[in-house]
């Protein structure tokens, strides 16, 4: 049972055009965690399953777990190159930056930091002076 769910995180890993490791950042969990259900050392937690099913609620729980229904569903197979949401937030925040002094022409104001927070209580902070 822990390789077929382990089979079915691969397929939505893969679906969602993510690494491991961009997947176990996404649903805020440690990295070796993923590595070691993928490779099933362990078997997942309820609130890693939970995480899951929290960050991409396009995954059926029930599909998840048993493997019964589809993924992705009919929906979704039309739309098949879906961005992953972490490369979708880079891209938008690397086009819309701009030089601190471009921002307005009168102000003395250079900016140190952006943070940006999740709904799921975690977050991403960018230094423009790096």
């Amino acid at each position: 049972m822990n390789s077929e769910i382990s089979n079915r995180l691969q397929k939505v890993i893969s679906h969602f055009e993510l690494t491991s490791a961009k997947f176990a950042d996404a649903i805020a969990v440690p990295r070796s965690s993923v590595s070691h259900i993928l490779n099933n050392r362990n078997k997942p937690s309820l609130d890693f399953i939970l995480k899951v099913i929290k960050v991409y609620p396009e995954i059926d729980l029930y599909w998840l777990l048993e493997g019964k229904g589809d993924f992705p569903s009919p929906s979704q197979r039309k739309n098949q190159s879906l961005p992953s949401k972490i490369e979708t937030l880079s891209n938008k925040s690397s086009n819309t930056t701009k030089e601190p002094e471009k921002l307005s022409s009168n102000s003395q104001k250079e900016i140190n930091k952006v943070v940006i927070f999740y709904k799921d209580g975690t977050f991403e902070s960018y230094n423009p002076n790096k």
